[in-house]
């Protein structure tokens, strides 16, 4: 069967090649690209718990001596002071991203790191996007009814505010019974081009993945059994796939040859960023120092260490200030530090600067017929700590083990279109609830400014984009997926709701050894988990063929895809004998109070969307 086709080897790109092989689906990744990706001190990124592990899965790693900080923002002060958050090392080991010590809280503002334009592939100035065309219909920004629509224009290079992420108050994790949650442990903060050569360098370890440079698509054609794709160049290649995935930025080129509109909002917020060495009174701390008394400072100031004393400090600039001149950009730095150092600036060396627009939009389609969109091509956001690359990477985990269904045994169309709607839904959440609390955190002024309890309110609200929490920040649930299974009266409530992320618990697989449920992601299996309390002091060869377990394994065995029975000791809400069905992606199917084979099943079959169908032949209507 042929590759999927991957355009565009930006992180998003990178991740879903390597999620694919990981599933033993061989990919071919097009990238437009020279494949250097050059150091910008001033770009960096924001990985939360879930993608942070989702990566460390993918065999990502980086070396000590490119090390992340992170931290989390324990308050946020709507005054006239600093807060300063102290950084802690990771432990960097095998797993990459994922040797966490401690809980944390989620923290950054904004998910894409500012600095160089054109995230995963995207093209164009620093100030992004043109204006947008005359608004005109009754459907929403992002093209849901209820309001103006901003369309025409395509967007370039998103650059959503990096993260930190600070200082940790639990327990190692080794010694926490059961594991984290998601959002229980503090982000990864590194720069950008650290996170893409560390993709780069896993990708050259799998056979399954092939990187092509230098590859600029111009058509894509499709049929009932496959998507052909057209490289130009000196000498045009054409390449076949089972399916095609845009991977390629704001600016994407697949996009437009599906004639996908991408609605929204243009500038939502403006950031100046500058990257520089220099010693300042907090080292290793990070700091947000909201309304600063001199003038230059604007209303939000931050400042996050990189290693060798570099720091990034960002300026949330007016909505419609005149443009921030070099010259205008050093004052901005000079009053900051003077105002951090006593008065006076301390000697500085400035490595990087850029002034960066962020726009909220969303494709109103992401798939067409045997062809997706995921990533920056898909949607931009990043204003009050909504994570962009975060939500990038959840459209390739979400994304990956479906394909790789597809590949290996066929797949239903609600399989497919699963993806548009779980993961598009999620990201007009997200960006339906920045629009609603932009008003209220930046507008300021009347009546509002005086009801009783409002700073609170307020900092509250700020918080959850940067904290992973609330409809800003907090992990995505697929409550009303189409893979869900009717409701039986066999099913319990546990401690994760249907559609969420599953606690990270210790389970023993099959093999024996303990692990965290986490580690058995990504491979393309539904995961059984029985909750049986006490078998972790017993030899597995003692329980492995008692009770429950027999009856139980027999039931995975006849599963219509191919499952993975794990036994945890204790679960979140769960108590003993429940019985788990989890997704490739790690989002709970549903929990039942014992062994239901037939119940089991049906949630399983459910899981995959029903047995595989062909493409219709009306899906490849809207393709050029």
């Amino acid at each position: 069967m042929d590759p999927v086709i991957i355009v565009g080897a930006g992180p998003v790109g990178l991740a879903l090649a390597l999620a694919l092989a990981a599933q033993d689906v061989p990919s071919v990744v097009l990238d437009e690209g020279t494949g250097e990706d050059g150091p910008r001190p001033a770009r960096t990124v924001v990985l939360r718990p879930d993608t942070a592990d989702f990566l460390g899965r993918l065999g990502c790693t980086t070396s000590p001596g490119e090390t992340a900080r992170w931290a989390a923002w324990r308050s946020i002060r709507r005054s006239q002071q600093m807060q300063r958050i102290v950084f802690d090392e990771p432990g960097w080991g095998a797993a990459g991203f994922v040797e966490h010590s401690g809980r944390g809280l989620a923290g950054g503002p904004g998910g894409r790191g500012m600095g160089a334009p054109g995230a995963s592939g995207a093209r164009g100035g620093p100030d992004g996007l043109p204006d947008p065309a005359t608004p005109s219909g009754s459907s929403g920004p992002y093209g849901f009814p209820g309001s103006e629509e901003a369309d025409g224009a395509d967007g370039a290079g998103q650059a959503g505010g990096g993260g930190e992420a600070n200082g940790f108050d639990g327990p190692d994790l080794a010694e926490r019974s059961g594991g984290p949650g998601p959002g229980e442990l503090s982000p990864v903060h590194l720069p950008q081009h650290v996170l893409t050569r560390a993709l780069r360098a896993a990708v050259a370890t799998r056979e399954q993945v092939k990187l092509v440079t230098g590859s600029r698509v111009d058509t894509v054609e499709q049929d009932r059994n496959g998507v052909t794709v057209h490289t130009a160049g000196p000498q045009g290649t054409w390449w076949r796939g089972s399916h095609l995935v845009g991977c390629d930025g704001a600016r994407s080129t697949v996009r437009k040859l599906l004639g996908i509109r991408f609605p929204g909002r243009t500038a939502v917020e403006r950031h100046a960023v500058a990257a520089l060495r220099a010693e300042l009174p907090w080292p290793g701390e990070a700091l947000l120092h909201r309304l600063p008394p001199w003038r230059t400072g604007g209303e939000e100031v931050t400042a996050r260490p990189l290693p060798d004393d570099v720091w990034r400090i960002d300026w949330l600039l007016p909505p419609r200030a005149e443009l921030v001149t070099p010259e205008a950009l050093v004052a901005r730095v000079r009053a900051a530090l003077a105002g951090w150092c006593g008065g006076e600036t301390p000697p500085y060396e400035l490595i990087d600067t850029g002034v960066y627009t962020l726009h909220h939009r969303l494709a109103r389609r992401w798939r067409v017929g045997r062809a997706f969109l995921a990533g920056d091509a898909a949607h931009l956001l990043g204003a009050l700590g909504t994570q962009e690359l975060d939500e990038g990477l959840r459209d390739a985990d979400n994304l990956a083990w479906k394909l790789a269904q597809a590949w290996h045994h066929g797949a239903s169309d609600p399989l497919l279109d699963s993806y548009q709607t779980e993961r598009r839904t999620a990201v007009a959440a997200r960006l339906r609830a920045a629009d609603q609390s932009l008003p209220i955190l930046r507008g300021g002024g009347g009546l509002r400014a005086y009801l009783p309890g409002r700073a609170r309110g307020h900092d509250a609200l700020l918080a959850d984009g940067h904290l992973g929490s609330g409809a800003l920040g907090a992990p995505p649930v697929y409550a009303h997926s189409p893979l869900a299974p009717p409701r039986t009266p066999s099913q319990t409530a546990v401690g994760t709701g249907a559609g969420a992320p599953v606690a990270d618990v210790r389970v023993t697989a099959p093999d024996g050894t303990a692990v965290r449920l986490r580690e058995r992601l990504g491979r393309g299996r539904l995961l059984v988990v029985l909750i049986a309390p006490g078998t972790g002091v017993w030899d597995r060869r003692h329980w492995v063929k008692a009770g429950v377990m027999p009856r139980l394994a027999a039931a995975v065995s006849a599963l219509p895809v191919r499952g993975e029975l794990l036994v945890a000791e204790t679960y979140p809400g769960a108590s003993a004998h429940t019985v788990l069905l989890v997704r490739p992606d790690g989002h709970l199917v549903a929990a039942f109070n014992g062994v239901r084979p037939a119940e089991l099943y049906e949630a399983a079959d459910a899981a995959r969307g029903g047995a595989a169908t062909a493409v219709p032949e009306e899906s490849t209507a809207d393709v050029n």
